[in-house]
């Protein structure tokens, strides 16, 4: 099998090497700002969610809905002859073994351990398929609500201390604080909110909340990495939000280049990072009317 985390790497790489950040605006061309299974109607996750962003704005798709062959044909649809999948991954835990000669030869038991294993899936977007029932096609839960004010929900309901001053948007880990220049000097909302969420998935790698920690893994590059967390984990939100995404460090596209291409991992570790801080924030979400909560959940 293909090094799947390479092959997945260098497709990120590529886009980065053309100036552009995959994850900013691959979910809003489409109804569903989430890639999600068609069947199930669960969102996909973590690189996953990023992967198959790219692949519905990168082929132009009407739909981020997916399915696999076999459940394509279940709905009794089918794939068109000549359609290219997409891929997707799953970590399976699988249970090993551990080898100690000197623990079973002392009638101990074989201590036992859990290594995650990669595996590999195809699907193939609702615009690959023909033949399903028109109410498969059209299972896009919309929504009524002003994406403006879920931004500014996530935010109130968040914790954080956000003050409005200066000319400068960024988060001070020493005193817990997220500035923002005020509302008026932005462009426009997606501008403002997708800024405010960036800043907020910083907020959430505090040691009081994720404990987010990379400087043992990327070293010197732990800061640019942290940057590209919070770049994924603002993307995913506002990808909630139904608000376009935006990159805010395109200075920093050189640094995630040099570690992406030196750790094939790297890419995994950050959207990881992102999912957890997106999932963080979305939690504490949960005063919110019983309506949005479940729409959270649900995209979270």
């Amino acid at each position: 099998m293909n090094d799947i985390y390479q092959t997945i790497t260098d497709k990120i790489i590529a886009e980065l090497e053309i100036g552009t950040a995959p994850w900013v605006r691959p979910w809003s061309d489409t109804a569903d700002p989430f890639p999600r299974n068609a069947l199930s109607q669960r969102p996909y996750r973590g690189i996953n969610n990023l992967l198959l962003g790219m692949e519905a704005h990168g082929r132009g798709y009407t739909t981020n809905q997916w399915l696999t062959f076999k459940q394509a044909q279940s709905l009794g649809g089918h794939v068109r002859k000549g359609e290219r999948s997409s891929m997707i991954i799953y970590y399976e835990a699988r249970m090993v073994e551990k080898e100690d000669a000197e623990n079973i030869a002392d009638g101990g038991e074989a201590e036992k351990r859990f290594i995650p294993l990669i595996k590999v899936f195809n699907v193939f977007n609702l615009d690959q398929v023909e033949g399903l029932p028109k109410a498969d096609q059209a299972c896009v839960d919309e929504s009524d609500w002003d994406s403006s004010a879920i931004a500014e929900q996530i935010m109130e309901r968040s914790g954080a201390e956000i003050r409005h001053q200066g000319f400068k948007a960024f988060y001070s880990p020493p005193n817990d604080l997220i500035y923002l220049p005020g509302k008026q000097t932005f462009t426009d909302a997606a501008s403002y909110y997708s800024t405010a969420l960036h800043e907020l998935c910083h907020w959430s790698g505090h040691s009081s909340r994720l404990g987010r920690k990379l400087g043992n893994r990327f070293g010197e590059a732990a800061y640019a990495m942290e940057e590209l967390v919070a770049e994924l984990g603002a993307a995913f939100l506002s990808a909630h939000c139904h608000l376009d995404g935006r990159l805010q460090h395109a200075s920093y596209i050189a640094s995630w280049l040099e570690v992406l291409q030196r750790d094939k991992r790297a890419v995994f570790v950050a959207a990881a990072q992102a999912q957890k801080a997106a999932d963080y924030l979305l939690e504490q979400a949960d005063r919110l009317s019983p309506e949005m909560v479940a729409s959270l959940r649900e995209a979270a």
